[in-house]
């Protein structure tokens, strides 16, 4: 099991958009390098370093094909991740009727930032 400090590490392994659609194409299988530079439109050596780090956090690992490098998951908390990211939400939690310590105030109907 993950500690907090780890689970926050995935976090931020995890939170760029070009890690999001590599992570979102490994959830439908194995792809190669070469696979990720084709639908990502970027260079192999970028492609490499954000497997690298999705690698370095043990999110993904891969296997050797002959000259192909074939990356796949390996945490199984990533699909729930991603389909987080992609839920739509219709509204904002409801606010508090009062201060739950001492049940008297109202919420003014503004959040403050």
């Amino acid at each position: 099991m993950r500690s907090l400090g780890k689970r926050i590490e995935l976090l931020r392994a995890v939170a760029h958009p070009v890690r999001v659609r590599i992570l979102q194409e490994l959830c439908k299988g194995v792809k190669c390098v070469a696979d990720f530079e084709d639908f990502l439109e970027i260079s192999q050596p970028n492609v490499s370093q954000h497997l690298s780090v999705l690698r370095k956090e043990g999110v993904i690992d891969f296997y050797v094909d002959g000259r192909l490098k074939c990356y796949f998951l390996v945490d199984p908390i990533i699909p729930d991740l991603l389909d987080i990211l992609q839920r739509e939400y219709a509204e904002q939690l409801p606010a508090p009727s009062c201060c739950p310590v001492t049940k008297k105030g109202t919420y003014p109907g503004r959040r403050h930032r």
